[in-house]
């Protein structure tokens, strides 16, 4: 049995994941929020719900114990303290596997004319404060997997291209649902994309650039 815990549970991206992940009768979830009550529903034999702040490392080394991967799909100005709290917690637990949920853009590797706007964003936007979460995963000993995606869908489609961190990205979209499935994916072969950081978006299949790379 696997045992998972899901930090930031009552986001889209992390409902559709917990019902991915269940599909798999080895998982065991951990549902971790603010207010457990938003999932008191979804317990049952093979789902724990539990409160919890993220920024607080108590809570999180509490909400550890028995787990084997926390998976973070965490979101907010405060992110970078949550990183910060997330490692904390796993170093005093001794665990290793995390999946954490980013976004496009932190690194400056977004192309085109959507690039510059992502440039902007960096250079005290928003996405100075994911970067510097993600840098502090990365300065960690964890085995983690930092997950980029492109400007998410609520599509009911499973389609998606991973590149790696150094390398441009490549589109433009890409569907909650398909980074769910990469979740459940990584859940399932956990010496898979360790210390990497994967930008994932929609293929392009009908042969065209994207516009923003035009």
């Amino acid at each position: 049995m696997t045992n998972v815990l899901v930090l930031g549970a009552n986001g889209k991206i992390a409902r559709l994941a917990t019902t991915q992940l269940l599909a798999d009768q080895n998982n065991h979830l951990t549902l971790f929020l603010r207010n457990s009550q938003r999932l008191a529903d979804a317990a049952s034999d093979r789902v724990e719900v539990v409160d919890g702040d993220a920024a607080n490392e108590a809570d999180l080394t509490a909400a550890m114990a028995g787990i084997d991967v926390v998976y973070a799909n965490l979101a907010g100005s405060n992110i970078e303290d949550e990183a910060k709290a997330v490692v904390a917690a796993m170093d005093a637990s001794g665990l290793k596997r995390l999946i954490w949920i980013s976004t496009l853009g932190i690194y400056d590797e977004v192309p085109g004319a959507f690039g510059q706007w992502n440039h902007q964003m960096l250079d005290g936007g928003y996405l100075q404060t994911y970067a510097a979460a993600a840098k502090v995963i990365e300065d960690s000993d964890l085995d983690y997997t930092i997950v980029r995606p492109a400007w998410l869908s609520n599509k009911n489609e499973v389609a998606y291209e991973t590149t790696q961190k150094g390398e441009p990205f490549k589109g433009t979209e890409v569907s909650r649902k398909s980074i769910a499935a990469l979740v459940a994916k990584l859940v399932a072969a956990p010496t898979k994309a360790i210390r990497e950081s994967l930008g994932v978006n929609k293929p392009n299949t009908d042969g065209d650039k994207p516009a923003w790379v035009k």
